[in-house]
């Protein structure tokens, strides 16, 4: 089946798009203080929202249940989050940036809006387009 070209494919554009740069903030900016691309993305999300529980995590981040937990713990562990009980059901837990998750984010944020601002411009024109286009590619029903 020849006539089918994978690299032309939109899914694996996007996905491979997305994979190179991804690693190259990683490569520039969180492998100098040790956090993998999950850990980053649960501490941006939780640093975005103020706390957050483990099942939204899951649902907004779109990580596996088992990957979110192993992210989770490790990044109690180092001191970045606090497990707190919910105020309104005490089964449930609400997990914040401690102290220390703070102060990170306070060097990563400032990094990621850079390396962002500088992504785009180097797309020139196209990338305010690309922007626009990927919001309502994210903005589709699953």
């Amino acid at each position: 089946m020849r006539e089918f070209d994978l690299t032309g494919f939109l899914p694996f554009q996007l996905s491979m798009a997305a994979g190179r740069i991804t690693k190259a903030f990683a490569a520039a900016h969180l492998q100098q203080v040790g956090l993998s691309i999950p850990e980053w993305r649960v501490l941006a999300h939780v640093a975005q929202v103020g706390s957050a529980s483990v099942r939204d995590i899951h649902a907004r981040l779109d990580l596996e249940k088992s990957r979110v937990s192993r992210t989770i713990v490790r990044l109690e562990e180092v001191g970045y989050l606090e497990r707190r009980t919910h105020a309104a059901d005490k089964r449930l837990l609400d997990l914040r940036l401690s102290a220390q998750g703070d102060a990170l984010m306070a060097q990563l944020v400032p990094a990621a809006k850079a390396f962002h601002a500088e992504a785009v411009q180097a797309l020139g024109p196209d990338g305010e387009v690309l922007q626009r286009v990927l919001r309502q590619i994210l903005d589709l029903p699953t």
